[in-house]
């Protein structure tokens, strides 16, 4: 056994540990840091696969943006843990059915005939870039699906703003063309007034 089996067996343990965890947590900031810790660990096993490009990514974009955004939500509600646990046991079966679901279809989808189980790790060149291979993968073979994720991801974007949307009564906006077409007259009076000396002060 060599180090990176060795390397692959802690990185796999950490996120079977710490997914456990986020769905075990009585402390919603302890189940998003545990979430962290999987999307870390996660990361290693990419750089494993000489996948650097991917790793940074999820570190980056998920743990270091989304995650961070999770734990400022989590820690700004005020989330009532009593009442989030009522019915966790009336969902149990539909859980446990569909991790069993899930946990069957990682099972064959790793013992088909068209993975490369059983194969010997191809060693590249000290010149390889993934980050290349990638992008020439996404932008000539699957391009079309590509395209369609991307349209998907924005119709969801701009369908969750439509939804969060609120049009308030006594809310103000600017309008330009009334701003444009303002004259002098209408926003500046001049008053006279009569001047007061120090006598008439006192």
């Amino acid at each position: 056994m060599n180090f990176e089996t060795i390397m692959f067996y802690v990185f796999a343990a950490l996120i079977i540990f710490s997914a456990l965890r986020v769905i075990t947590a009585h402390n919603p900031v302890h189940a998003v840091l545990f979430l962290v810790l999987a999307f870390i660990s996660s990361a290693g096993i990419w750089i494993l696969l000489e996948a650097e490009f991917l790793a940074i990514t999820l570190v980056l974009v998920y743990v270091g943006a989304v995650m961070v955004l999770f734990l400022f939500v989590v820690m700004m509600l005020d989330i009532n843990l009593v009442r989030l646990r009522e019915g966790i046991w009336r969902w149990l079966p539909f859980g446990a059915a569909l991790a069993g679901l899930m946990a069957f279809e990682m099972i064959w989808v790793l013992g088909s005939s068209g993975t490369s189980g059983g194969k010997v790790a191809i060693k590249h060149a000290a010149d390889y870039s993934n980050t290349k291979e990638l992008g020439r993968l996404i932008y000539t073979e699957y391009v079309y699906p590509f395209e369609i994720a991307a349209v998907l991801l924005l119709v969801a974007m701009v369908a969750a703003i439509a939804l969060t949307l609120r049009r308030r009564k006594d809310s103000k906006s600017q309008v330009v063309a009334e701003q444009v077409a303002v004259k002098k007259a209408d926003r500046l009076r001049i008053v006279k007034m009569q001047a007061e000396s120090r006598e008439s002060g006192k």
